[in-house]
């Protein structure tokens, strides 16, 4: 599908993986809905790619649905819907003093999983309300999982888990919506350079880059956003994950 002249909405599109691809889809002529928790930082990436932010929290579906209609009356519909919010925290199930981290695992999967449910499910009934293209296409739904689905590390029970749902709903939900003619996939990264790893004390950044094969460096978020751009490009990509990696798999801790 061409991206040119179309409506796409991203959220968690105030910084890191989001913000590059909301750039990246305006740059190839996209009309970008930012959506982010961060409303100022949401404004600012929306006048600077000349789109328009919204400041929800994924975790509210009602919010979720009020966001993607003010997207829509705002730009037009959406074709494209790009999940990027998320939250990295980490505990161990048990902690050495004995703590639970029940309250951090389900704050973990209502932004995450919850989150990205959402935002597919509210894009997606826009999507389906559109005629289709000339291809048969509708809209791309693009969710954004972890390698940690697959290589999770002691503390990241709670991230492992909701980007493994997320992975897992991609071939059903891409099953689902076939019918429609809008295709669903998954991307995984890997180790990027974003707010989240930028927080990290130097040494602990060095120890995580030995790890990764080749190229022996964090992910750009343009990588991500460039990826997000293929799938878009290429109607024969659905139901899938695609790790974006580097080859690195994660250690124990």
């Amino acid at each position: 599908m061409q991206i040119d002249g179309h409506v796409a909405l991203v959220s968690g599109a105030a910084s890191g993986l989001g913000a590059a691809t909301a750039r990246r889809l305006a740059a190839e002529g996209a009309r970008v809905g930012v959506l982010d928790f961060d409303g100022d930082k949401a404004l600012a990436v929306a006048d600077e790619i000349g789109g328009h932010a919204v400041q929800v929290d994924v975790g509210d579906e009602a919010a979720v649905g009020a966001a993607v209609e003010e997207i829509a009356e705002r730009l037009g519909p959406p074709r494209v819907a790009v999940s990027c919010a998320g939250i990295g925290l980490a505990a161990r199930i048990v902690g050495r003093d004995g703590a639970l981290s029940c309250a951090l695992f389900e704050r973990t999967i209502r932004v995450n999983l919850m989150g990205s449910y959402f935002v597919m499910s509210h894009a997606a009934r826009a999507m389906m309300a559109q005629d289709p293209l000339e291809s048969g296409e509708r809209g791309v739904v693009v969710n954004t999982a972890s390698i940690a689905f697959e290589d999770g590390q002691i503390g990241q029970s709670a991230y492992a888990a909701s980007k493994g749902a997320i992975a897992s709903m991609c071939l059903p939900a891409a099953r689902e919506m076939a019918r429609q003619g809008v295709r669903v996939m998954a991307v995984a990264p890997g180790l990027f350079n974003t707010p989240m790893m930028e927080g990290l004390p130097e040494e602990t950044t060095a120890g995580i880059v030995a790890n990764i094969p080749f190229p022996h460096r964090l992910g750009d978020p343009a990588e991500y956003a460039q990826m997000v751009s293929q799938i878009v490009a290429n109607p024969y990509l659905n139901g899938t994950v695609i790790r974006l990696d580097a080859g690195v798999r994660l250690p124990q801790r």
